[in-house]
């Protein structure tokens, strides 16, 4: 055999590794071809495995692709990897000249660690974490895209996990990466931020022991990196407060971006939910018109975070209480209410929200009950459609502005038999704190036929025994005999019996 042929043998052979590879790897495109390779997936990782460490790079690329992919695919395929020991092969190859096999690399990675803990765990005690921070220093944007989309996968299990990427300095790289120019990097980059802040109070301070938190402020990408520093403790919102994020954020709630915008609006929340300090900070920076624009644009799920955000603010104090109503989020609150096509979960949230607005003094009661809200929560309650949680909420809501309600023309609806003996209770109760110090509610309440309505029930409940009686120790006998049901009869028969 002459030196031509050998050589054309090896040509041969190196166009038909590179033809399985590319063919296997564009195969596993599609998760059809996928079922079959996994029927018969031991022979073909002995297939793909050693092209791994193939001569030729383009080999090398297209057996990580197809590994990636298949690992992708279902948590089994990638435990068959790990049990295969391909990952240490895996981390070694990410010292390589090639930045295209980088890329492959990190992408098996991060396909076999995203499904579980436990094989982020295998990632992590290959070695993966310390190789895929040193790619993040590469100058080729899709090895550092490919490195951070790895860490952020092996981060967001568990806080342990995520604590072995910091002990490996890598939050300042990715704080690095989120400067870069491309979108799609610091899109990534702050996703992987994001998921190591996550887990508690310790690993969102390492962002801020890097000076992060300012540039992140003014990047859209980093809201739920923020939210997530924010979430954990007092301390750690006001690092992001201190970074001027108000009013600065406010901005991104007009987002087309309908992302970025409840990406923004969760960030709110997790910094407005710690203090009432906080809580004023976004009223006095213009934050509850902002807030309303964004409710009544968005979908339902999008809504929750907003409508959350006016409760806290609400529940804090008295005047930021005053200035949610002042913003006429209460009006909003009620078309949610009393709108079929909002979920039971937003409905439920409105009812709280409305409650922690009522709930201070009789002038926050009066203004919610002006908006007709009373009934629209006895309806929630009472609706047989209504979630177990639209109803308890709706219940503790009505309780709290029925307590501190003074306006008890808004109560006459409530005082009849058909009404929740629950609800009933609340009611009758106030009615009996407010009549014996009102002389023009308790003429009213008798001249409306109320006073006849409350000697028409019959309950067994002590308290609405007890409120019934002070209602009724605020009138003469005379006049309670006189607005007793049926009395008419009585006094007709007892004219007739007179004559007779």
């Amino acid at each position: 055999m002459s030196a031509k042929d050998v050589n054309a043998a090896l040509v041969r052979y190196q166009s038909a590794r590179i033809k399985f590879s590319q063919t296997v790897a564009e195969l596993v495109k599609h998760p059809r071809n996928i079922e079959a390779m996994v029927q018969s997936y031991s022979s073909s990782m002995e297939l793909l495995r050693p092209l791994l460490l193939d001569a030729e790079p383009t080999v090398q690329q297209n057996a990580a692709i197809a590994l990636g992919r298949l690992a992708s695919y279902n948590e089994q395929v990638a435990e068959k990897i790990v049990m295969s020991e391909i990952l240490p092969q895996l981390v070694t190859s990410l010292n390589c000249e090639s930045k295209y096999y980088k890329r492959s690399a990190a992408f098996v990675l991060r396909s076999v660690a995203k499904h579980s803990p436990v094989l982020a765990q295998a990632v992590v005690d290959s070695g993966a974490v310390e190789a895929l921070v040193e790619c993040l220093g590469q100058f080729d944007t899709a090895v550092k895209e490919s490195s951070a989309w790895a860490l952020s996968n092996i981060a967001k299990h568990n806080s342990e996990l995520a604590q072995s990427i910091v002990d490996q300095d890598a939050v300042p790289i990715l704080l690095l990466c989120m400067k870069e120019p491309e979108l799609s990097l610091k899109k990534v980059a702050a996703n992987a931020l994001s998921n190591i802040c996550s887990h508690n109070g310790d690993l969102a301070q390492s962002v801020i022991d890097a000076e992060g938190v300012g540039d992140l402020v003014v990047m859209k990408q980093a809201c739920t990196c923020l939210g997530h520093i924010a979430k954990h403790s007092v301390e750690l919102a006001e690092h992001v407060v201190e970074a001027e994020i108000f009013p600065r954020i406010f901005s991104l709630l007009r987002e087309e971006d309908i992302v970025v915008k409840k990406n923004a609006m969760i960030c709110i929340k997790e910094i407005v939910k710690h203090t009432p300090d906080m809580a004023s900070m976004l009223v006095n920076t213009g934050g509850l018109p902002i807030l309303l624009e964004y409710i009544m644009q968005v979908d339902d799920d999008s809504k929750l975070p907003a409508i959350l955000t006016l409760g806290f603010v609400a529940a804090f104090a008295d005047t930021l209480a005053m200035s949610v109503i002042k913003s006429k989020s209460v009006v909003v609150l009620g078309s949610i209410l009393s709108n079929p096509s909002h979920s039971d979960h937003i409905k439920a949230t409105s009812a709280w929200t409305l409650g922690q607005v009522g709930k201070h003094s009789a002038d926050h009661a009066k203004s919610v009950v002006n908006a007709n809200i009373l009934l629209k929560l006895l309806d929630c309650f009472m609706s047989p459609r209504s979630t177990d949680d639209l109803k308890l909420k709706s219940k503790r809501s009505l309780k709290q502005i029925i307590q501190k309600c003074h306006h008890l023309d808004a109560l006459t609806p409530f005082i009849q038999p058909k009404t929740p003996e629950s609800i009933l209770s609340y009611t009758v109760k106030q009615y009996s704190k407010v009549l014996p110090n009102d002389n023009e509610s308790k003429r009213k309440f008798a001249e409306s036929g109320c006073l006849t309505r409350i000697l028409t029930i019959k309950s067994d409940d002590e308290d609405i025994q007890e409120s019934i009686k002070i209602i009724t120790q605020c009138y003469s006998d005379e006049l309670v005999k006189y607005y007793t049901p049926d009395y008419d009869r009585e006094l007709i028969k007892k004219i007739d019996e007179s004559i007779l």
